[in-house]
């Protein structure tokens, strides 16, 4: 028998991948129109020939066309709808009308991200948010929008500077490295670099965030994958879990939308301090108890200050208007073969602080998909591209801790000319409280973000698939520095710092898929590689002595130029992953992942390491027994998961010597300590987990345990000084592990006519541990960390009181040598979060829509800045109110020390714990009888509301971020827009 060169191809495959060959090829084209409710045409319905990957999506009027065989079955899945199957047999056109049901499992389609699952069917625990979600948040990095929304997944913004990164941790903190905790983040199967773009400007403790340049209005879906089952695949890249992103693609109703939105934020709370009466009182007193007569010098708030002015400072500083814009466009079309999408928009927002300071963001983005009339070859193009502006302030002037620095009666900061007021400050022999303030960072940023999606069906139910990537982010930023933002009198310079960072990625991954189905047993095989490089490019340099303020920042308008510096590292990665996806009569389902991976951070010997996972999942409430005892169960699953995913997020090159040129020619100094010998950090993940569903589904319940063990910690180790480095790379004999509960919960609560009701919660209870860390005590980090307690902690003295004798606060000298330091430390202060999570409300009515999520912690938090009486500063109102509480009122040396001693101790720990009304939307949408006239398809008015109520004890500004009382990183913003499809 002859065979033909395709069907060699044929069985030379299905051997490889350990499978027989199929018979049956007849095939026949299929065509029809799904319909909803009222006949009403339904788009972009997922029409899949079960079994096979193969499949399509009903166009703009719900008609599709397909080729199957006789013995094929046709599943019709649709968001909200219940999921239809239909033999094909010898029919030729098959039209279809889909029931409505909301509350169906297995119509939520989980994007995993080599592969899609069902909400039914996942395995491994995967969060999901969509659109409807994110879209109308006035936030800036998509990050944001996840806050309270996610069990097992924590966000700090720490700071209300738009376009600073986010710090985010998925099931706690793996690594004692802050930079080797990052998530993997993922646009449209492209992997991003997460860690923060560096800074010079007031960003500089976070970063700029390398997704601020990414337009909300075009997310479709945001997944984080969490457990060794999701991640494993991901193989090193997925230790700290995945966040997937998925843009709007143009699928569905034909035209052009247009939202718009304007808004304001403010401070959300202020803190009640002192008028100037009751602060020069008690500033006298401390004279009279320290028996030391004033004089300008140390009394000058006294002596040369109004005594009868006053300014509210947090009004001052903290009191301004933020101005938010928001304008989005979009316009989708095409045909049954291709589709498009393409989006375009603005994003404006101002500053709460006395400063001109404005952040810019303008993205653009195209969407193209493509099939072939046969379904065997698809293509699929993105391109999402963003350009944000930022000016921020640089001079090291800090609002937040201005505003309960200064005393009440402080003196006027401007002349009459709007410049700083130099001259009253340098009589009381102080430096301007704003010096610094002209000093401003410009920083422009450049994001492309670009994917291609090839597939081609082999035969049936094998394709091969590739998938291309390329990144590139670019960031200029200029620090301005003019003479005026200095005291004349040190004959300042007009000085600026350049800085240029570049990152560069390209990645190329071919997969083969194989799917077939058995009677009841279903197969899906996935086998593909990683090819995948970046590079990263910086360089600052510092001009001084520009001729004009208005040339700052032009290199070649300095005098002179220093400290210049470059920076460029490459790192290049490759891995070989496969996934067996198997399932028997859609009730048991086992999934092996494995992956190799190799990283160019470790030296040879070392760079390959193996990861995998097994995830395996039962729906017992399709057996018999349940199905007749247990009619109220209308849904069950047990599943579990456990396998190993690693870590390679240290430096470059930390594996080799380094060294720099010396400022004379011809020289050489070495920067870096060479270490071959470390290799990767390992976490070892397991997790079981039960899904339940009641009263046909109008109640899901889902909860899961984990834990979490990292070990063979990489750190960079420090070094005594003697030995010329800082430094080096290395493994620590240390385990970490993240244990904890999380509780996932909704409810269809009333749906009756036009109203409905529906409810979602999310609960976390996590445990962070730092389990064994052989010889910590002798280690340089014997006072950072305990063995048995978290990672985040603070060390601190035991407070006892107030000393009768001095009447000063006193801490415990635990071993009585009379000095006080990290060995007197005895109090362990817990900071991780006891739990946290969410509560979300969706009422509808007709055409009105309210949502609104309550976000909750439990914590404790710190409050130590504002009690130190007796000095000249501002002082809360409850110092007036309840004096015995705090020490007295002097500002010897000694009363400092005290205070000093007291700021570290348990004395400043207090519950921070808070309910805060999140988020608020509430929106109208117009019947269409309307707006017909206008032409237009749809129109929709809203309102939303963020962070517009807290609920709380901490005394501070804000208790989700607890420092010290004075920092906070939620403004309170309010914004209202309209939504229009042409």
């Amino acid at each position: 028998m002859k065979f033909s060169y395709r069907q060699h191809l044929l069985r030379i495959t299905l051997l490889w991948i350990g499978v027989t060959p199929l018979s049956g090829f007849c095939q026949q084209i299929i065509e029809g129109q799904v319909t909803g409710p009222q006949d009403l045409p339904i788009p972009g319905v997922n029409i899949q020939i079960q079994g096979t990957n193969r499949g399509t999506t009903s166009n703009f009027e719900g008609e599709y066309q397909l080729v199957a065989r006789p013995q094929d079955t046709l599943v019709y899945t649709y968001m909200g709808y219940i999921s239809q199957k239909v033999a094909v047999g010898e029919q030729t056109q098959i039209n279809i009308q889909l029931k409505e049901n909301e509350n169906s499992l297995g119509d939520l389609v989980i994007n995993a991200g080599y592969y899609t699952t069902t909400e039914r069917e996942r395995t491994g625990n995967i969060a999901k948010i969509t659109a409807k979600e994110i879209e109308l948040q006035p936030v800036v990095s998509p990050l944001q929008a996840l806050q309270g929304r996610m069990a097992g997944v924590e966000i700090s913004t720490g700071t209300d500077t738009p376009g600073a990164a986010p710090t985010i941790r998925i099931r706690g903190q793996n690594s004692l490295r802050s930079e080797g905790n990052y998530p993997l983040y993922i646009i449209d199967g492209v992997p991003i670099n997460s860690t923060p773009v560096e800074s010079k400007s007031s960003l500089s403790f976070s970063g700029i965030d390398p997704l601020s340049t990414m337009n909300l209005s075009n997310i479709e879906s945001i997944e984080v994958l969490k457990d060794a089952d999701a991640t494993a695949i991901y193989g090193s890249r997925g230790a700290n879990g995945v966040i997937l992103i998925s843009t709007k693609k143009g699928k569905g109703q034909k035209g052009i939308q247009a939202r718009v939105y304007k808004g304001v934020s403010t401070v959300a709370n202020k803190l009640d301090l002192l008028n100037t009466q009751q602060y020069l009182e008690i500033r006298q007193q401390a004279f009279v108890n320290d028996g030391v007569e004033p004089d300008e010098y140390n009394a000058y708030d006294l002596l040369l200050w109004d005594q009868n002015r006053e300014t509210d400072w947090q009004e001052e500083f903290l009191g301004g208007t933020a101005d938010i814009t928001d304008v989005n466009i979009s316009a989708q079309g095409g045909s049954d073969q291709t589709h498009f999408r393409l989006n375009g928009a603005f994003h404006q927002q101002g500053t709460i602080y006395p400063v001109d300071l404005q952040y810019q963001k303008f993205t653009g983005g195209a969407h193209l998909e493509h099939r072939s009339k046969d379904e065997k070859f698809q293509l699929g193009l993105a391109l999402n591209y963003g350009v944000d502006q930022n000016e921020l302030m640089a001079g090291g002037v800090n609002f937040r801790s201005k505003a309960f620095k200064l005393a009440p009666n402080a003196p006027e900061l401007y002349n009459e000319d709007d410049s700083l007021n130099w001259e009253t400050w340098g009589e009381a022999g102080l430096e301007h409280p704003l010096a610094g303030l002209y000093n401003k960072a410009e920083i422009k940023s450049h994001n492309l973000v670009s994917s291609l999606n090839l597939s081609y069906e082999i035969i049936l139910g094998l394709a091969l698939k590739t998938n291309f990537g390329f990144t590139h982010f670019n960031s200029d930023e200029v620090v301005k520095m003019p003479q005026r933002s200095y005291n004349p009198s040190s004959m300042p310079l007009h000085r600026s710092l350049n800085t240029q960072s570049q990152r560069q990625s390209w990645i190329i991954e071919p997969q083969l898929n194989y799917q077939h189905q058995w009677g009841k047993l279903n197969l899906n095989a996935l086998l593909g590689s990683t090819l995948q490089e970046n590079q990263y490019d910086t360089f600052s340099v510092q001009g001084e002595n520009y001729v004009a303020e208005a040339l700052i920042g032009n290199l070649g308008a300095a005098e002179s130029l220093l400290h210049a510096q470059a920076k460029n590292t490459q790192y290049r990665y490759q891995a070989v992953f496969a996934r067996l996806g198997i399932n028997w009569d859609k009730k048991y389902y086992l999934n092996l992942t494995g992956r190799r991976d190799g990283s160019s951070r470790f030296a040879q010997g070392n760079r390959f390491a193996n990861f995998g996972a097994i995830g395996a999942g039962w729906i017992f409430t399709d057996e018999a027994f349940f199905k007749q005892h247990l009619e109220w169960l209308s849904f069950g699953k047990l599943r579990g998961s456990y396998g190993t995913t690693g870590s390679d997020q240290i430096p470059d090159y930390g594996y080799l010597d380094a060294y720099e040129a010396t400022p004379g020619p011809g020289g050489l100094y070495p920067t870096a300590l060479a270490n071959p010998e470390y290799s990767w950090e390992v976490n070892k993940k397991a997790e079981v987990g039960m899904q339940l569903g009641f009263l046909k589904d109008r109640i899901h319940l889902g909860v899961s345990a984990y834990r979490n063990r990292s070990s063979n910690q990489l750190v960079a180790y420090p070094l005594p000084a003697t030995t010329g480095f800082n430094s080096v790379q290395a493994n620590l004999p240390a385990t970490v592990e993240n244990r904890g509960w999380e509780v996932e919960f909704s409810s269809d609560n009333i749906r009756k006519g036009n109203f409905r009701w529906q409810t979602s919660l999310n609960m976390s209870f996590p445990k962070n541990e730092l389990v064994s860390y052989p010889g910590l005590e002798q280690s340089p980090y014997a006072h950072t960390y305990r063995e048995g307690h978290p990672l985040n902690i603070a060390l601190l003295y035991k407070y006892e009181g107030i000393d009768p004798e001095t009447g000063y606060y006193q801490v415990i000298d635990q071993n009585g040598d009379g000095v006080y330091d990290q060995e007197d430390k005895v109090v362990i202060q817990d900071r991780t979060r006891e739990y946290f999570g969410g509560i979300q409300n969706s009422l509808s009515y007709k055409g009105i829509s309210l949502q609104f999520l309550f976000q909750f912690v439990q914590q404790e938090g710190s409050f130590a800045d504002i009690f130190n009486a007796g000095f000249p500063q501002a002082l809360t109102a409850e110092v007036d109110q309840n004096f015995s509480a705090y020490q007295q009122v002097s500002q010897t040396y000694e009363a400092s020390q005290a205070y000093s001693r007291a700021v570290q101790s348990d004395l400043t720990i207090e519950n921070a714990s808070f309910i805060r009304l999140k988020t608020l939307n509430l929106s109208y949408e117009f019947p269409l009888s309307w707006i017909e006239v206008l032409n237009l398809s749809q129109a929709k008015f809203f309102l939303t509301g963020q962070n517009l109520w807290t609920l709380t004890d901490y005394k501070g500004m804000d208790p989700d971020s607890s420092v010290g009382g004075t920092d906070f990183s939620s403004l309170r913003t309010l914004t209202a827009g309209v939504q229009l499809n042409f």
